[in-house]
């Protein structure tokens, strides 16, 4: 066994209608002022009625920053930093998808009140310096797992993507309610529903960093979610699937916090910040083919995950055929689910596609971890057979 070591947050609860018990834990950390960090969509649903309700009945002073935008730009991470001085916050509350998750954790960077650095000071690998506020994580979404990851992904003014990684931004709690995913769209499960299939299968197969507990975690991530992916699509209303998808999406952060991410995300992130096509939509087209390009090397891994998600329906045969089946499994489940086969269909230009190549290569973190190395050449390819 190779030496690892291995971070998460330091408490989770997964509970549907565990959000109502968010007053008393904020009154834990002996708060006086939290901010809410989420965006437009999420602020209009009835839950925020009643915390507000609950807020106003208290102590606690609840104040809401609802300008979260995809892909987390840096205007509006510094404005949210900003609104949370100003309402002398001293506790934050990250509440939405991914976006709104990665912007709460800068936040309680950046607003605590010995903050000497800006935003840009905090890109890279662990260049947060100093204490930071308590920070609760509730997602909205089966899909980022970015409630329990000491990653925070931004969208710069050149639409490119950099991340700031670091161990302060793991959470001091994440809050699964699966009630609160219960009205998500189909499209949207789908989409953070493959999202965090392709998170499992990266943490498993990485380059480098792979250890036994992101194993773990990344197995029963993969199988939670390929059993409930078409439940939650195709039947929004089952509580017991969305749970079963927010535990899951929540395991595979935990795994690919620690075993990091390849070229899947590699080069999804140019779509996202060129194309503006969503973060799990560009996932979900570009993973049958990224796998496809990593079977070569990854084959035995892949072998070994085929049987969450096909059971008793894995045909015999070695690890190329079991590869093979895994991969179109995959592919399937994502067309079952209503996303998006080619990126033609989600309105990338043709044009555009060397330009998309040179910007996945910018992500040397994320393909240093691929299981085969890769290059812009190669990068360019996978882009023209997913066309």
């Amino acid at each position: 066994m190779q030496p690892f070591s291995f971070a998460t947050a330091a408490h989770l609860i997964c509970e549907p209608g565990a959000v109502q018990r968010l007053l008393p834990l904020c009154k834990a950390w002996s708060a006086r002022s939290v901010v809410v960090i989420t965006d437009a969509g999420v602020a209009r649903l009835g839950i925020f009625d009643e915390l507000r309700a609950a807020f106003a009945g208290s102590e606690v002073a609840l104040h809401v920053f609802d300008d979260v935008k995809t892909g987390a730009p840096e205007n509006v991470v510094t404005d949210a930093a900003q609104f949370a001085k100003n309402v002398q916050a001293n506790l934050v509350v990250g509440f939405g998808g991914g976006s709104s998750l990665d912007v709460a954790k800068l936040v309680a960077q950046l607003a605590h009140p010995d903050c000497r650095q800006s935003l840009s000071d905090l890109y890279g690998i662990d260049k947060a310096v100093g204490q930071r506020l308590p920070l609760i994580q509730v997602p909205t979404t089966a899909g980022s797992g970015s409630e329990v990851t000491p990653i925070a992904v931004v969208t710069t003014k050149h639409a490119t993507r950099v991340a700031v990684v670091s161990a302060r931004l793991l959470p001091d709690l994440a809050l699964l309610d699966a009630e609160l995913t219960l009205q998500l769209p189909a499209p949207i499960t789908a989409a953070c529903g493959m999202l965090a299939m392709g998170h499992a299968v990266e943490a498993y197969t990485g380059a480098r960093r792979k250890n036994p507990l992101s194993d773990m975690l990344a197995r029963e991530a993969l199988r939670l979610l390929g059993a409930n992916l078409d439940e939650a699509v195709h039947n929004g209303g089952n509580l017991e699937a969305r749970q079963a998808m927010l535990l899951g999406a929540c395991l595979a952060g935990q795994a690919y916090a620690n075993a990091p991410l390849a070229a899947v995300h590699a080069l999804a992130y140019p779509l996202c910040g060129h194309c503006q096509v969503p973060h799990g939509v560009s996932a979900a087209v570009l993973l049958p083919h990224v796998l496809g390009f990593n079977a070569s090397v990854a084959a035995p891994l892949y072998e070994e995950l085929a049987p969450l998600l096909l059971g008793e329906r894995l045909r015999g045969g070695d690890a190329t055929d079991h590869t093979e089946q895994f991969i179109i499994e995959l592919a399937d489940l994502s067309e079952r689910s209503g996303l998006p086969v080619r990126l033609r269909d989600v309105g990338v230009d043709q044009a555009l596609l060397p330009r998309l190549a040179t910007d996945a290569m910018l992500h040397e973190r994320l393909l240093a971890n691929n299981p085969r190395a890769m290059t812009q050449a190669h990068a360019l390819a996978i882009y023209q057979v997913a066309y």
